[in-house]
């Protein structure tokens, strides 16, 4: 595991599907502003929901996120399109309900950072979000990330189009604040 104050990064276990499917999936409008890919009913078993436990990948790394205080699960947090050549990747979160604003999302980031740029060696990490999502535009700043680009109606959401966020951070420009 990984840890920091608040919160720790663990391996996905069978046991976290049916919560996270549940609270993150099932829930249609907060699944679309999480993922670029069109939301559609899934059961939470027999290896269908997204949050079921994978083989190790060279191009992703995939985390439950868990409050240390209570052993709650909180969340997922992942590095995904780890580019071991360019040595970049793109990072994302997701918190339950109930979990979020406890200070564990701006502490996932956190440590997503520290195992990119220490552990995997990567040189960038990137963040994509919508210019609503006021909490992850605040975990990624408190992290160190800069905003670098606005994309004008570029993710389609629940009905409409909305403006994404991208934000950047740079291995030298890090420091590991945990």
């Amino acid at each position: 595991m990984i840890s920091g104050q608040l919160a720790g990064l663990r391996a996905r276990l069978p046991e976290d599907v049916t919560v996270l499917h549940a609270e993150l999936h099932d829930d249609v409008v907060t699944r679309s502003q999480a993922d670029s890919r069109p939301w559609s009913p899934r059961p939470a078993t027999g290896g269908h929901s997204p949050y079921e436990p994978a083989p190790p990948s060279a191009d992703a790394a995939v985390f439950s996120v868990v409050e240390l205080a209570s052993g709650d699960l909180a969340g997922e947090a992942l590095l995904w399109g780890i580019d071991t050549h360019n040595r970049c990747a793109h990072l994302g979160i997701s918190l339950r309900p109930g979990l979020r604003g406890r200070g564990l999302g701006r502490e996932a980031v956190q440590l997503l950072c520290r195992y990119g740029f220490t552990v995997r060696g990567l040189g960038r990490l990137q963040i994509e979000t919508l210019s609503g999502n006021t909490a992850m535009i605040a975990a990624a700043t408190a992290a160190g990330f800069v905003r670098e680009g606005l994309l004008r109606r570029s993710a389609w959401v629940y009905g409409g189009f909305e403006d994404e966020v991208i934000l950047g951070l740079l291995s030298d420009e890090w420091t590991d604040p945990l």
